[in-house]
């Protein structure tokens, strides 16, 4: 595919082909500026390619619906986003008829079922606005709950380690080895090679949207 924004004056991507294969890790890699964000959003159809096509399961993701999209594909961003309310409130976010049992699975795969009972109100226990009363590792593993909730047959991962300390990307790095483990098929976007090389069956590396 290529990409160009309107009114930009290069395109934001060039020539960029690569195949990830099912139960496959995929680590995206580059700079401030080299076009991962740029993937990010054609993966996510948030803009369509200038050139070439985006396929998922063989199929042109123009075909696929927003809706059925946003099923196949669950995106965990940078800054993960907890809103007030209660954690399982959270969770139902990702999939609005989740039940416990589904919640409980995605939690002991996330590694953040600890988290929740050693909260006085199991599923039910408040948060507060933008999750001000979890650490940011807490947050971070709510927010691939959230997601795994949706049962996605991919699973993005947006710079998720960023604005972690190295603990904190220490226990990041297990859930994503333990997913992996388990077969799913994961596009890690970040700026870190080590981190990548750490999990990743492929590494790919952008640089200036190349």
């Amino acid at each position: 595919v290529d990409m160009r924004y309107a009114g930009a004056g290069a395109d934001s991507l060039t020539d960029i082909t690569f195949t990830a294969k099912k139960g496959q890790t995929i680590g995206i890699i580059g700079g401030t500026g080299s076009g991962k964000s740029s993937l990010v959003q054609l993966i996510l159809r948030f803009y369509d390619a200038a050139k070439g096509n985006v396929y998922l399961n063989g199929e042109p993701i123009q075909n696929w619906s927003q809706e059925a999209l946003r099923e196949k594909v669950a995106i965990v961003p940078q800054k993960a986003q907890l809103f007030t309310g209660t954690i399982r409130s959270n969770l139902l976010m990702g999939k609005a008829d989740a039940t416990e049992d589904e919640m409980w699975i995605a939690l002991e795969i996330a590694q953040a079922a600890e988290v929740v009972r050693g909260k006085a109100g199991g599923l039910d226990e408040p948060v507060e606005q933008g999750g001000a009363n979890f650490s940011g590792g807490q947050k971070q593993r709510v927010a691939i709950v959230r997601a795994l909730c949706m049962h996605p047959e991919v699973l993005l991962f947006d710079e998720v380690t960023a604005a972690l300390d190295p603990e904190m990307v220490r226990e990041v790095l297990d859930v994503m080895l333990d997913l992996a483990k388990q077969g799913k098929t994961m596009l890690i976007v970040t700026h870190e090679m080590q981190f990548a090389k750490a999990v990743a069956d492929k590494v790919i590396f952008i640089d200036q949207g190349k």
